[in-house]
């Protein structure tokens, strides 16, 4: 039994430390006191340890070299060693800390969990108020929150690294303002310091290269012996055969590959459930490779291929477990998921930016538009620049820069205002940031259909297809079964949309002609959101021409927006109309990210007397019996018999998936498939006695 304890009033000064030049001198260069830490706590960079001592070259960003932030997957040797680490981070940056909880074990009293924050988070409490005290507290978010794991380690489970409030000064520029009485307390605690350090240095890496902390354990020695085999518990790889051999028995179009090395180890795995072999069919359009499990070293080194159906739901179209982040071991997994596909590439490929995984999908699949998710750089940013002095600052020049700029000249302008406005010109990660920024910034993507996985706006996210089911240690068996959850529920989910999207009514909200055309067509979730630009066109309030070419006209249309202080501001698009075509374009490019078309080009076809939206912008992937059409579609494309099963079992699921909801539905699909196996056999009779 455990039970949580509140340390509510542990405050930390992050403003100063009496023996820090000391421990400097004293500890920090001695090659032979760092080797132990270095075991457990190494970044490698060219197969070489980065550490440097904590003058103030190492405080603040030098050249390549910047203080690595808490991020999700360190591990410490202690809680001691963990705070401490904390306390330095705050030292660097300019902040006080808090021990906000404590969790002890009942029986032992053992600490097994903890959050430490910034002295700002919170407010104070009611009846504290009318004090006399300044009010300092600003409901800071800034924390981590770490435990203690099976390996008596400490690990950090969750970090927020944004602050609300401005920052102090570093701690080695206010040494000399420390008293007698701090010195006293750190002379006390000099072991604990001086370990703190050691670890600190062991932090400091060079700035572009992997930052990942999870060092546990299970982490191979050499790289060549990790990237050669699965590193699985005792009974894995028996486990995973039996759950296939399974799966094959009652599952026919079931597929599995397995990659054995040299010594007949297990290499790589991959495999794919009937169901998603169906889905795949319909929606190979635009593919999502999410490898975080992976890179993130998780328990399972797991892969995922997901896409997205006609409901905007995300849908698993294949899994892979992969001995490691390695060209060999993509190439594998990608040329294993092509085999089961009968070869079909996708339009578009996303995956996360790696130069890896860049050389891997250029060789596999050459003709597919390989494009970076956005979501994944932005949820890079803390990390990345979250030592900085004013990274506040930078944060939102960066996200003005990638969401708001509409052309791809006044984002080189935004860009270069940014980095020599804020002087992080020679900040490497930036810079590769901008070098690659053809595969990964909305402005320059405007070409590339990601039918709604684009994450072209704030706050949109990829998420991982097995967000709820999987954490950091989650074993292999434990998955096995959770994967058939997680499949069961998300197929669940799209057969009642399916219901949904046939048998209710949708509600119209304007008198446009444009929604009650596309009302009849799309399915109930995309109907929404196309709804919702056909509401906003109310917002743009002036559409005016502004150049002619012959059958191209280009129109300006001005739209209230929100700005940041929940104020208005207008902003102008500019949208390309060809009445001869039937072609409309917006510069905010609205249809090939999200696969309807905007409230700027709504606007323009309302403008030019267009009472229905032309065919083109009407997709068939989005409507309600998308499904149909493409099996007709399949059919009448090949004669091969592999062709005929792979669309005989998908058209059959799909009553299955169905047939499940209710009892009535069950017995009409039974009745189905009993009166077409009985016009199946009078077929092959009519055929027999011709044959005679």
């Amino acid at each position: 039994m455990e039970e949580a304890c509140l340390d509510s009033e542990h405050d930390v000064t992050g403003q100063g430390s009496g023996r820090f030049q000391e421990i400097e001198s004293d500890g920090l260069d001695d090659q032979n006191s760092e080797q132990i830490e270095s075991d457990e706590l190494f970044v490698q960079n060219g197969g070489q340890v980065e550490s440097d001592g904590l003058d103030d070259q190492t405080c603040v960003t030098d050249g390549q070299k910047e203080f690595v932030a808490p991020a999700v997957g360190m591990e410490f040797e202690s809680y001691d060693d963990a705070y401490n680490y904390y306390i330095c981070y705050a030292r660097e940056v300019g902040f006080r800390v808090r021990v906000k909880n404590s969790w002890f074990k009942r029986n032992s009293r053992e600490k097994y969990g903890a959050v430490l924050c910034c002295s700002s988070q919170g407010f104070k409490r009611i009846k504290d108020v009318n004090r006399l005290r300044k009010e300092t507290r600003t409901g800071c978010p800034a924390m981590i929150r770490m435990r203690m794991v099976d390996s008596k380690r400490w690990r950090v489970l969750e970090v927020t690294l944004e602050h609300n409030h401005s920052l102090g000064t570093k701690a080695c520029k206010s040494i000399k303002k420390t008293g007698a009485g701090s010195k006293k307390k750190l002379d006390s605690n000099c072991n604990a310091e001086v370990r703190t350090i050691k670890l600190y240095r062991a932090l400091v890496i060079d700035a572009g290269a992997n930052r990942n902390a999870d060092f546990s354990a299970r982490r191979c020695k050499t790289s060549s012996n990790c990237h050669d085999k699965l590193n699985l518990r005792k009974g894995d790889t028996q486990a995973m055969y039996n759950y296939f051999c399974r799966m094959q028995l009652t599952n026919p179009n079931f597929f599995y590959l397995m990659d054995l090395n040299d010594e007949g180890q297990l290499r790589n795995v991959f495999w794919i459930d009937a169901r998603s072999r169906a889905a795949y069919a319909y929606f190979v359009d635009v593919i999502y490779f999410d490898n975080s499990y992976l890179s993130n070293k998780y328990e399972i080194p797991l892969v995922a291929f997901v896409g997205t159906n006609h409901h905007g739901q995300s849908m698993l179209l294949g899994c892979g477990l992969l001995a490691g982040e390695t060209k060999a071991s993509y190439v594998w997994v990608f040329k294993a998921w092509l085999t089961c596909s009968l070869g079909r590439f996708p339009q578009t490929f996303i995956t996360e930016r790696c130069k890896i995984l860049e050389t891997a999908v250029s060789e596999v699949f050459p003709r597919s538009l390989h494009r970076f998710a956005l979501s994944h750089i932005m949820r890079k940013v803390p990390e990345k620049l979250g030592g900085l002095r004013n990274y506040d600052v930078i944060r939102k020049a960066l996200i003005k820069t990638i969401y708001e700029v509409l052309k791809p000249f006044d984002f080189e302008a935004a860009w270069r205002f940014m980095i020599q406005g804020i002087g992080v010109g020679d900040h490497e990660w930036l810079c590769s940031l901008y070098n690659d920024r053809a595969k990964w910034a909305p402005v320059y993507l405007k070409e590339t259909f990601f039918a709604g996985m684009a994450t072209a706006r704030p706050n949109e996210i990829l998420t991982a297809f097995f967000d709820k089911y999987v954490h950091k240690q989650t074993p292999l068996k434990e998955f096995l079964d959770k994967y058939e959850l997680a499949l069961q529920k998300k197929f669940k989910e799209e057969a009642f949309a399916d219901m949904e999207s046939r048998n209710s009514n949708l509600e119209l909200k304007t008198r446009c002609s444009f929604e009650l055309q596309l009302s009849k067509m799309y399915t109930r979730e995309i109907f929404k959101r196309f709804q919702l630009e056909v509401e906003e066109m109310y917002s743009c309030f002036s559409t005016t021409q502004l150049h002619v070419d012959g059958q191209v006209v280009i129109f300006l249309v001005k739209e209230r927006v929100l700005d940041e202080g929940n104020g208005r501001e207008i902003r102008d698009y500019e949208v390309l109309y060809n009445r001869a075509a039937a072609e409309v374009l917006c510069i905010c490019s609205c249809f090939n990210f999200y696969g309807y078309l905007c409230r700027h080009a709504l606007c323009v076809l309302n403008f030019n007397g267009v009472e229905e939206i032309p065919s083109k912008y009407i997709l068939s992937r989005w409507k309600k019996d998308y499904k149909r059409l493409c099996a007709s579609d399949l059919e009448s494309s090949s004669t091969e018999q592999v062709q005929w099963f792979s669309q005989l079992y998908s058209s059959a699921l799909q009553v299955v998936e169905e047939g499940m909801i209710s009892l009535d539905h069950y017995k009409v699909a039974v009745n189905a498939f009993e009166e077409s196996l009985t016009r199946v056999h009078h077929i092959e009779e009519k055929l027999n006695k011709n044959s005679l």
